[in-house]
């Protein structure tokens, strides 16, 4: 006779699979691909390492996992008006407590990591690049979709790897003023940053 699955086990499974993506997306924004172990996001989940590697079968298929599902989801929760200040604010680290809010900042911190890293890399970024294109109604709007992108991610990159001064330490709602405020410029469809259409 076959062994059948409870209910309470496969909610416990999915529990601790969440556990385990929750703990990993908070490391790998933090620390980047490379230095977030096994150990700590095991750790940080309150499991055995031994789940990892049972639920998602390798780091990097974790990873893979937390950088689809969070980039998938701030792109599914956000109006694309709203994108460049959410994804801003994700990278500058206020406002970042909900996972999906992170999705650029883990790009970022582990854009070197290897092949398969930089094809999760490339692919998040062309879905991000979609949305902020929608923005614009210019003839070269994908052009300026990946000038907005590839300004968002320099400045999280001066912030948050460099630690480059003064924006290191600027505070979050002025730089997301004055970014917002200059990418209107690039993409029609951003409200005024005042806050009119």
């Amino acid at each position: 006779m076959g062994t059948t699955v409870s209910e309470g086990q496969r909610r416990d499974a999915r529990n601790t699979r969440r556990r385990l993506m929750e703990a990993a997306a908070a490391l790998f924004a933090e620390r980047g691909y490379e230095r977030a172990t096994v150990r700590d996001i095991a750790d940080r989940a309150r499991v055995n390492q031994a789940l990892l590697f049972r639920y998602f079968g390798s780091k990097r298929a974790l990873f893979g996992e937390v950088i689809a599902h969070n980039g998938e989801e701030q792109l599914r929760t956000t109006p694309p008006h709203e994108l460049p200040e959410t994804a801003l604010r994700g990278l500058l680290g206020h406002g970042a407590k909900e996972p999906g809010t992170r999705a650029l900042a883990t790009l970022l911190r582990s854009v070197d990591s290897g092949d398969e890293i930089g094809t999760a890399v490339r692919a998040i970024s062309d879905d991000y690049a979609r949305v902020l294109a929608s923005l614009s109604s210019a003839d070269n709007h994908e052009l300026r979709a990946d000038l907005a992108l590839s300004w968002l991610l320099g400045i999280g990159m001066m912030r948050v790897l460099v630690g480059k001064e003064p924006l290191a330490d600027a505070d979050p709602d002025e730089v997301c003023a004055l970014v917002t405020g200059a990418l209107g410029t690039l993409l029609d469809g951003l409200p005024a940053a005042d806050g009119r259409p």
